[in-house]
């Protein structure tokens, strides 16, 4: 989705932020802020894999750019992103191991997960490992934020793994419980909008894909900054 050069670790929350729903008897009512990050925990926590198609919207200096695929995450740890639009380009993991790889050129990137200045990177950590209050300072609602969709629900917070790179981030959250945007905006004035749609949860999805090998003639290039390179 992604565009690496722009910060590390938003992601994690990217979408956690579903099962939520108006109170009982009072559709317009947000739910009590503690009690929804405890369902989403519970929700991110239970599942074995996602599949996502999303769209990524990048803004800076009044110039904007826009990428759009399918996402893929597994437990423990692994995660594809299948990038369709306007360029096809493949970013994986399986857990240890992150590629970069554009179909057609000579070289295809390889780094450590440990060291990956990613901003997609941290989304292998969605399943499993969700605790939505600790990741973020000050979570609260944001009702002065138009969501994208009537009826859907918007919080903001601050994550406190990158307070020094992240004013703040967006999250908008369906009335059916699925992530509809997420919004990060930078220190330095850029923003990065992630669209999420077509949720698919705990379908079977094989460990085969989330594993790269090099087409006959490309190269292996260490690297310890994919988002350089792109």
């Amino acid at each position: 989705m992604m565009i690496l050069r722009r910060s590390r670790i938003v992601l994690l929350v990217a979408l956690f932020a579903m099962g939520a729903a108006a109170q009982p008897g009072n559709p317009t009512a947000q739910p009590e802020l503690h009690a929804l990050a405890q369902t989403i925990d519970r929700h991110y926590n239970s599942l074995g894999s996602l599949q996502a198609g999303f769209t990524e919207i990048y803004s800076s200096n009044g110039q904007q750019r826009a990428e759009s695929g399918t996402l893929r995450l597994k437990r423990p740890g692994k995660m594809r992103w299948d990038y369709q639009q306007p360029r096809v380009k493949l970013f994986l993991s399986d857990g240890k191991t992150a590629w970069f790889y554009v179909p057609g050129e000579q070289q295809a990137r390889k780094a450590s997960v440990k060291t990956l200045d990613d901003l997609r990177s941290p989304l292998r950590y969605l399943l499993g490992k969700t605790k939505l209050e600790k990741e973020f300072e000050g979570l609260a609602f944001a009702p002065d934020v138009k969501p994208l969709e009537p009826g859907d629900i918007v919080l903001r917070g601050i994550p406190r793994a990158m307070a020094d790179t992240v004013e703040h981030v967006i999250l908008e959250v369906s009335p059916a419980g699925q992530i509809r945007r997420l919004v990060i905006y930078s220190v330095d004035g850029s923003t990065t909008e992630f669209r999420f749609s077509n949720l698919l949860e705990n379908t079977a999805i094989a460990d085969s894909i989330f594993r790269f090998t090099p087409p006959p003639g490309v190269e292996t290039v260490q690297a310890s900054d994919l988002a350089s390179q792109q």
